[in-house]
């Protein structure tokens, strides 16, 4: 028996007049044209004109959804459902008002689901690159308890806090390998350029150059030779390493593990693992997600593959009967504190409290170790751009007191 598909819905650009003969325009999103203008009638708008949205021609239109657009959504759609407005008008007031055409086309295509008998974990469930396996989980759970708009208010708390954090972190990685990747271009331009114009002057006033002077411009003729086999070689590596790390679970779990190894940087990244733990697997089992279920949630969300193999076999051992500060133990990555934390949370019955308890305490403790990373990292990093400029400054300067000598 041969299935029939319904037609997907598409984004339409439509023109049409109001009752007064006022020029109105929009987008809605429909299966058909002939949808929107029936659409439209009913709501006493005589359509101009119809036509499907055009594609951009490079790629999709706008940017990328980021975190950050999911969050503001759930905390409008929160906002809204508290006050008591509809789901479909939520979605399409919320739909005007965004600036990402991407995360508007999203929108909109929720509500169409929404529209022919979808529920909304289902309509975000066609989207999981946005909408992860915990935000629909989290919305099912609110969807079955009438506590959507307390759900998607928790969601939005959450990925703020997240997101925070991972600013936190990219902002304290990210400013020293970008100065020091600057300092790398401009060091290989003064060898590639620079240096070989002084090496000739020095050559032609015949003095013997310093031994300091002779390995720059040793350097330099390296540079020149093989500059750019280094950086191709360099590049294609960086590509290599990316392309296993996300084929090989084995491999991601290995630069996962060693970055938890690094001073101080390793301290933050597994601070902000646990964090991230404890704080989504609180607001999952507070969403009445059972225990084994959240934890299996939790073993994909924690940011790192160490953590979510760690949280992998809590939730084994919870399968099977073990209680989770046991089972947290035993993995021997968390600290005693976040145990007991657990511990106490699973006699008294308030599990998700203690656990976003320690999840403040453990952003509190990222957000000052970045801070102090950042202050200490700045001064190295002018010591360090000023010792590889200024060594090649010097090496120059050197053969002007030699010249002078044989002039």
């Amino acid at each position: 028996m041969a299935t029939t598909r319904t037609a997907e819905p598409t984004v339409f650009l439509w023109q049409g007049r109001d009752k007064r003969g006022t020029k109105l325009k929009g987008q809605q999103v429909a299966a058909n044209p002939n949808l929107v203008r029936a659409e439209l009638r009913r709501q006493g708008i005589n359509p101009i004109s119809v036509k499907r949205k055009p594609k951009p021609l490079f790629g999709g239109a706008g940017s990328r959804i980021s975190a950050k657009d999911i969050a503001v959504f759930s905390r409008q759609l929160a906002t809204m459902l508290k006050s008591g407005v509809p789901l479909v008008m939520s979605l399409q007031i919320i739909s005007g008002g965004l600036r990402n055409p991407r995360m508007q086309t999203v929108v909109d295509k929720i509500r169409a689901e929404i529209e022919s008998g979808s529920s909304l974990h289902e309509a975000l469930a066609e989207f999981p690159v946005q909408f992860d396996e915990l935000y629909v989980n989290l919305v099912k759970a609110g969807e079955s308890a009438g506590v959507l708009d307390t759900i998607l208010d928790n969601v939005a708390t959450h990925k703020e806090r997240i997101e925070s954090i991972k600013g936190k972190i990219r902002k304290a990685l990210y400013y020293p390998a970008a100065v020091v990747a600057v300092a790398v271009i401009v060091s290989a331009i003064l060898l590639i350029y620079v240096i070989p114009q002084f090496e000739a002057i020095f050559i032609s006033f015949g003095a013997e150059l310093p031994a300091f002077t002779k390995m720059v411009v040793n350097a330099s003729h390296f540079m020149q030779d093989y500059g750019i086999w280094m950086i191709l070689g360099t590049v294609a590596a960086i590509i290599v390493l990316i392309m296993i790390k996300k084929r090989s679970t084995r491999f991601a779990h290995l630069i996962d593990r060693t970055l938890l190894r690094l001073p101080i940087v390793g301290s933050i990244l597994e601070q902000a693992a646990i964090a991230r733990f404890c704080r989504t697997l609180a607001i999952t089992f507070a969403a009445g997600v059972p225990l084994v279920d959240a934890l299996r949630i939790v073993s994909g969300a924690t940011g790192n593959r160490v953590y979510d193999d760690a949280a992998e076999r809590i939730r084994t051992d919870v399968a099977v009967g073990h209680q989770l500060q046991l089972a947290m133990q035993q993995v021997g990555l968390f600290p005693n504190m976040v145990i007991q934390m657990a511990a106490i949370g699973e006699e008294a019955g308030s599990l998700d409290e203690m656990l976003v308890k320690v999840a403040e305490a453990y952003e509190e403790e990222v957000n000052n170790a970045v801070d102090a990373l950042s202050s200490l990292l700045e001064p190295l990093i002018i010591v360090f751009v000023g010792v590889v400029v200024g060594t090649m400054v010097i090496a120059m300067y050197l053969p002007i007191f030699k010249m002078a000598a044989v002039i």
